[in-house]
């Protein structure tokens, strides 16, 4: 039996080599954007959302792996009533900033571990980040910095690195930010027996 996360983001296997977490990474094969439709559509709220789509991910994998414990993860970006995805190119982003410029958003992670076609624990974290007031100019030079980067963030910016420079306030984990509630999960592997420490 192994431990096995369902995700190809580099941050997320980072985390959880640093903690080091004997895993492997098999990462899910789900249509996000399919999955999340009929979601939106009810009008589930981000949270959900996150959730929803980290257990289809976990479960995915978990279906081609049965004896293992899988980890999906999901992150859901929120302005008031808008939900942002990540950006499909650099005008996707620059448009993204500029929508979050000045406000304070809401990212919900959700993690999930699965075995089988069981989901044995889930959990949403949410963090509240409020982004500088930035000029279209500032927006540009950001990204010519950050480059193509910021393709692979819900929020076109990833804190760990020059995106921290966006911002006045961050309340949350900082874990959960970067797309992995990693408290709550090591917890909970420990009351699972997986990890001893």
């Amino acid at each position: 039996m192994a431990l096995v996360l369902a995700s190809g983001s580099r941050i997320r296997a980072t985390l959880l080599a640093n903690a080091r977490l004997d895993f492997a990474v098999d990462p899910a094969t789900v249509d996000e954007r399919a999955v999340e439709a009929p979601l939106l559509e009810a009008g589930f709220p981000p949270e959900d959302i996150a959730q929803v789509l980290a257990e289809a991910k976990a479960l995915d994998v978990a279906g081609r792996r049965p004896q293992d414990l899988v980890i999906g993860a999901d992150q859901v970006l929120g302005l008031g009533n808008a939900r942002f995805t990540k950006p499909a190119d650099m005008e996707a982003a620059r448009r993204q900033l500029l929508d979050l410029s000045g406000k304070t958003h809401e990212l919900h992670s959700a993690v999930v571990l699965a075995r089988g076609d069981e989901v044995l624990w889930r959990h949403v974290s949410t963090a509240r980040l409020t982004m500088r007031a930035l000029s279209p100019a500032e927006i540009g030079r950001y990204l010519a910095l950050a480059g193509d980067a910021v393709l692979s963030s819900v929020g076109c910016y990833q804190l760990e690195n020059v995106g921290v420079r966006l911002f006045e306030r961050i309340e949350g984990d900082y874990f959960s930010i970067l797309g992995l509630p990693l408290l709550p999960l090591l917890g909970e592997l420990r009351a699972l027996g997986e990890t001893d420490v």
